[in-house]
């Protein structure tokens, strides 16, 4: 007989999840008789090894052939804390780990147990919002801009829909990244009535600020809009339009590093003030880590366009933060409704706590979110374990574990297992208002679009990946593949993201190729047609909205799971086995490849569903 615990179940660890401090928290076990256990201890351990207090469990009833023993307790420090336990029975002592979903005896994992401040709060206006990813110089082109002030040399394409440039260029054997097809504020303005009808209720933009490259994240000018894009009234007036779409506008914060050819660093001598051109005497100089000045100095992965800067430095947290003009100020007074920061694991855990507070005094309802790729609840970047959300330094992150799992999923290298169990993972390690406002991805600027993930990995060099193009049969089944992956992208929680041009049936492998132009006028209309019934569901569905998730079926080519709220409890299900999926509901809200009987659907093989209990 097992020893039986699941820190999943409510019937054993009540609440679920995370702890908020000095939360009461309950665990059960159910022990076999035949151990005659005399004590059950639960042993907490910090996440950096300190000690911790040990709490001893009480009898409290028995249930045939087990023992059921209770624990109370409460944790008052926020932090990272993992925990196992200790058993004594009639033949002495063992320890207790975690393996999968039950427990083993002296070998596996120590339970995860975060504790985060009780006043942690996320913007509540972002839960399950429909998001959409551009990058601006791509998306939509509407009249011209006055370029003065542009960084040369740039290229300015009017072949709109052409291949992006990537071969090095033949003087000085770099990629430049600066050939420009004029995507800008005013392209994206016009477009907001296509966004709307497609449910969509937060933009997100890739950087707007004024730089070199068509990527713009080496950074020129923090305050100032890239004359490619528009002016700051033109920013401002695309804010006020998607506001009154009630739509959300957050911005792209790159404050890791900045470009070498900036008002700041000024390798090139075009702004006269930087840290390079004017040395100590520039304001910027302190920014920036020189170990032989000029040439020689600390740079992002070691591209000497990229300078890092010394976040900490007093002056450059003034200037992005703290100061009455700062850059968050600036851009928050323009309209912006929040920041997504680039690198987080790159920045500092303080500088993101003050970029929260101040975020915060100036608008109570902005949301910030960081770019992490693994599991941000117990990731350690440089050494440092990070405290993203036992300091409540973020509201949300970016969640490739889920696109991970979900793409391995759809291309049979999983049967549905690993989806499962990383949707549960994710859910019960971070805070349930993190992972209502997560940021769901299938493709962003840095991977390939979803339609060629779903087919294959198309490993190769720049000029093969140029070249790659789905056949027909690749892209229907592509197209087959991909109404699953969104399906489950719209119904777990969070914030179903939809990086530009996906709803089309944009193609790209990797970077820049999967930073193609919008294809307006060439869309696939069955892609466009169901992204918008998502969109429709998403918003209309209070539990796919905001409610918890229980992962119910995970295996054999099926996964289901459940979505509940106060008011609502649905039913989401995916079927790539080969055999139908019989469930039991009220009515269906959104379905494929489904039949009904009575109060029985039968999901086929390749189908899904999403029905109300």
């Amino acid at each position: 007989m097992r020893i039986l615990y699941n820190s999943r179940d409510p019937e054993y660890k009540s609440p679920f999840g995370v702890l908020t401090e000095g939360q009461t928290c309950v665990i059960r076990m159910k022990l076999p008789k035949e151990l005659e256990t005399r004590f059950v201890q639960l042993v907490i351990e910090r996440e950096d090894g300190g000690p911790a207090p040990e709490h001893s469990f009480s009898w409290s009833s028995g249930e045939g052939d087990y023992d059921v023993f209770k624990c109370e307790f409460s944790i008052s420090a926020r932090g990272l804390y993992f925990y196992w336990f200790r058993v004594t029975g009639k033949t002495g002592s063992f320890r207790l780990f975690r393996q999968g979903h039950d427990t083993n005896i002296e070998a596996g994992d120590r339970w995860q147990l975060s504790v985060i401040p009780a006043d942690f709060t996320v913007p509540a206006d972002f839960r399950g919002r429909v998001m959409y990813q551009i990058f601006p110089d791509r998306f939509a082109r509407e009249g011209s801009c006055d370029l003065t002030g542009k960084l040369e040399p740039y290229i300015l394409r009017e072949d709109w829909g052409g291949l992006p440039a990537f071969r090095p260029d033949p003087a000085t054997g770099e990629i430049l990244c600066n050939d420009f097809f004029g995507g800008n504020f005013r392209g994206i303005q016009s477009r907001l009535p296509y966004l709307h009808s497609l449910g969509v209720g937060v933009i997100y933009l890739n950087p707007i600020s004024m730089a070199f490259s068509n990527h713009r994240y080496d950074t020129a000018d923090y305050k100032r809009p890239d004359p490619m894009l528009g002016t700051q009234e033109d920013f401002r007036a695309l804010c006020d339009a998607a506001h009154r779409l009630d739509m959300k506008v957050i911005l792209d914060g790159v404050y890791s590093h900045t470009g070498s050819n900036s008002v700041y660093f000024d390798r090139n001598g075009v702004f006269g003030n930087g840290a390079c051109s004017r040395g100590k005497d520039s304001p910027y100089y302190s920014w920036y880590t020189f170990s032989r000045f000029p040439d020689r100095y600390e740079s992002w992965w070691g591209f000497p366009t990229l300078p890092n800067v010394n976040e900490l430095d007093e002056g450059y947290l003034d200037y992005i933060i703290r100061g009455t003009d700062s850059v968050v100020a600036h851009w928050l007074g323009l309209g912006a409704d929040g920041f997504r920061l680039d690198v987080a694991d790159e920045l500092p855990d303080e500088f993101i706590r003050l970029f929260k507070e101040h975020l915060r005094l100036l608008k109570p309802d902005a949301l910030l979110l960081g770019e992490v790729w693994e599991d941000a609840s117990n990731k350690t970047a440089y050494s440092v374990r990070r405290r993203y959300f036992t300091d409540g330094e973020l509201d949300s992150v970016m969640n490739y574990p889920w696109r991970t799992a979900i793409i391995d999923f759809l291309r049979n290298l999983d049967d549905g297992a690993a989806l499962g169990e990383c949707v549960m993972t994710i859910a019960e390690n971070y805070p349930p208002q993190v992972l209502q406002t997560l940021m769901n991805p299938l493709s962003t600027h840095d991977t390939p679009r979803i339609l060629n993930a779903l087919i294959g990995d198309f490993q190769g060099d720049r000029e093969y990946q140029a070249r790659v193009r789905l056949s027909y049969e690749q892209r229907e089944l592509a197209f087959e593949r991909l109404r699953l992956a969104a399906f489950l992208q719209y119904t777990l929680p969070g914030c179903p993201c939809v990086y530009y041009g996906d709803e089309a049936g944009m193609e790209g492998c990797k970077d820049p190729f999967n930073r193609g132009c919008f294809p307006w006028g060439r869309e696939d209309r069955r892609f466009e047609t169901y992204y918008r019934g998502l969109g429709q569901l998403k918003n209309n569905t209070p539990a796919l909205r905001a409610g918890a998730v229980r992962v119910t079926l995970a295996g054999e080519g099926k996964i289901v799971f459940l979505r509940c709220c106060a008011e609502q409890t649905v039913l989401c299900c995916v079927n790539r086995s080969g055999a139908p999926l019989r469930v039991e509901a009220r009515h269906s809200l959104m379905t494929q490849e489904t039949t009904r009987e009575g109060g029985t659907f039968l999901v086929q093989p390749g189908g899904f569903g999403c029905l109300e209990l």
